[in-house]
């Protein structure tokens, strides 16, 4: 389960990669996100189907990396919402409503981050793309009103799926000493095709399982680091 990510901060990258244009008032976004902290994610505008034609295709928003459904008291709730199973993900109480919804968004990533336990040792491992592209997961985003403030907020989980079969996800994260090594029951976070973006915001709810795959190991480059990297200062806006 992935709890620890880098953000694509180069704000040419969202336009090449993913069709989006810098969100008005917002400078810079940190670098290393961590459940609850403020990072974009890409999605639909409400105004798509307006037929304004200045209405974009995809639109970049600030969320909290942890899904806060209506019932959340507080952001604090996305400790325990940043990954949604793909298959319980229609059942539970935190994401049943947003997934009914059809509530898809993309994450941009440069990296993520994976602990090995191979060792013995937690050793956090990054994971990019080989070719230094972006990564683009599979997301479910919800909108939430601070119940103190009134505020509304967007917020959003990575969906996962099963990776005992996946020649790197397989060996990362504790094992479980109760299950035999074909029973793990590891996890890897969805990991999009590039030419599979449109398709994923816009595939209706019982055919959105179709984009549940493993992303090919070959294309992808895992990296073990000496230390856990430290979370960075949240985003910052022209305002500030």
């Amino acid at each position: 389960m992935c709890a620890h990510y880098e953000a694509v901060r180069q704000w040419e990258a969202y336009e090449k990669h993913f069709g989006t244009q810098r969100p008005m008032g917002l400078v810079q976004m940190p670098l290393h996100i961590f459940p609850t902290a403020l990072a974009p994610l890409i999605r639909r505008p409400a105004e798509l189907d307006s037929g304004d034609e200045a209405v974009p295709a995809r639109e970049l928003v600030l969320g909290h990396f942890g899904l806060l459904p209506g019932f959340a008291k507080d952001t604090k709730y996305g400790l325990r919402t940043y990954n949604a199973r793909t298959e319980t993900v229609d059942q539970l109480a935190s994401f049943k409503h947003a997934w009914a919804k059809r509530r898809h968004c993309i994450i941009a990533c440069e990296a993520i981050y994976e602990p090995d336990w191979r060792t013995g040792k937690h050793i956090p491992t990054r994971i990019t793309r080989r070719d230094c592209a972006p990564l683009g997961l599979a997301g479910l985003w919800s909108p939430w009103k601070d119940p103190v403030t009134g505020q509304w907020h967007n917020s959003f989980a990575m969906l996962t799926i099963n990776a005992d079969t996946h020649p790197i996800f397989k060996e990362l994260h504790r094992p479980d000493l109760k299950r035999p090594p074909d029973k793990q029951d590891k996890r890897m976070v969805v990991i999009l095709n590039d030419d599979a973006y449109d398709g994923w915001l816009d595939v209706p709810v019982e055919k959105s399982k179709e984009f549940f795959v493993q992303y090919p190991a070959d294309k992808l480059l895992a990296t073990g680091m000496p230390t856990a990297p430290k979370p960075t200062k949240a985003a910052v806006t022209d305002e500030e």
